[in-house]
C-alpha cells in the first residue's frame, strides 16, 4: 500500500527503499489501475527528492587539489 509518510522527512535511504517497493508492486502486475497511479506518482516523487538529497550531497564534495609534488595544496568544489 502506499505510504502516506511526508516525502521530505524521509532519509536518502529510506525513500530510496519505499522507492524499490513501489517499482517491485508496479512490476508484479497486481496493483488495481487506481493504486498502480497513486504508486508511480508517490515514486517519481521519491525519485525526485532521491535525486536532490544526491545533488545536494555532491555539492558538498570537494576535490583534494594537489602541488606538482604530490602535496596537497587545498581543496575545490567538486566539478562533477
Amino acid at each position: 500500500m502506499v505510504e502516506e509518510t511526508g516525502i521530505a522527512e524521509l532519509s536518502f535511504e529510506e525513500a530510496l527503499k519505499e522507492l524499490e517497493r513501489i517499482v517491485g508492486r508496479l512490476e508484479s502486475g497486481d496493483a488495481s489501475l487506481q493504486e498502480a497511479i497513486d504508486l508511480y506518482e508517490r515514486g517519481d516523487q521519491l525519485k525526485r527528492q532521491c535525486a536532490a538529497r544526491l545533488d545536494a550531497a555532491q555539492a558538498r564534495i570537494e576535490a583534494i587539489r594537489t602541488d606538482g609534488e604530490g602535496r596537497v595544496a587545498g581543496t575545490a568544489p567538486f566539478a562533477g
